[in-house]
């Protein structure tokens, strides 16, 4: 299941803190200069579209995770065309593999969102006063579509070929435990996104997502 819903968050990504003045403006040009900031502060077209583009690039980088994880196996990936409801999706497909395969190729795609947030939170913890609607398109898209994932597994619906679903049957445990691995990490980045000062939400995520990749052990034993 594949949401393209996941980047309407643009105005809350892009928009940069408000900017006191110095000195109080003569009345008859406060006015003027509340409109010039209120303008200023607005997201322009640009910045939408490149805040957009990163949310297609993280997409893209989710989709890479099942394809090559795939590819690795020797599962022979390929895509096929699936629906939520009214909405048109596409998802990652392969040939059967072993329990532990099948979990590996089903979280990669959680596995490379889980690294390249890490990467930009860890590498700039101050991107929320950033100039960066790319940067921000990818992070907006991966916390997102973790959220959108999970909230489809506590309810165990959506596409037969959702990733959350076939990471459970790999593991042989309920989705909704699923949706709660994916959701703490998404959860816990966009608290990081907001207090960047906050260390236990970053090493308490980065422990989320260490556990992500571990439990494929479990699948292993199967």
């Amino acid at each position: 299941m594949k949401s393209a819903a996941v980047v309407l968050a643009a105005l809350v990504f892009t928009a940069s803190p408000a900017r006191a003045q110095e000195a109080p403006a003569p009345a008859q040009e406060a006015g003027a200069a509340k409109e010039a900031s209120a303008a200023a502060e607005r997201p322009a077209a640009s910045d939408i579209a490149r805040f957009l583009a990163g949310g297609a690039i993280g997409l893209g980088l989710h989709e890479s995770g099942h394809l090559l994880t795939g590819a690795l196996f020797g599962a022979d990936p390929g895509m096929k065309a699936v629906s939520f409801g009214p909405l048109p999706f596409f998802a990652i497909t392969h040939e059967p593999v072993s329990p532990a395969r099948e979990y590996t190729i089903a979280a990669s795609g959680f596995w490379v969102q889980h690294a390249t947030s890490e990467w930009l939170l860890t590498r700039r913890p101050g991107l929320r006063r950033e100039h960066a609607p790319l940067a921000k398109g990818v992070l907006a898209f991966n916390v997102l579509a973790s959220t959108a994932y999970a909230t489809a597994a506590f309810g165990t619906f959506g596409p037969y070929e959702r990733d959350t679903r076939a990471m459970a049957d790999a593991l042989g445990v309920s989705e909704p435990w699923i949706g709660g691995l994916i959701l703490a990490p998404a959860v816990l980045d966009a608290w990081r996104y907001f207090k960047p000062e906050s260390r236990w939400a970053a090493w308490t995520s980065r422990a989320m997502k260490v556990g992500a990749v571990l439990v494929v052990a479990t699948a292993a034993s199967r």
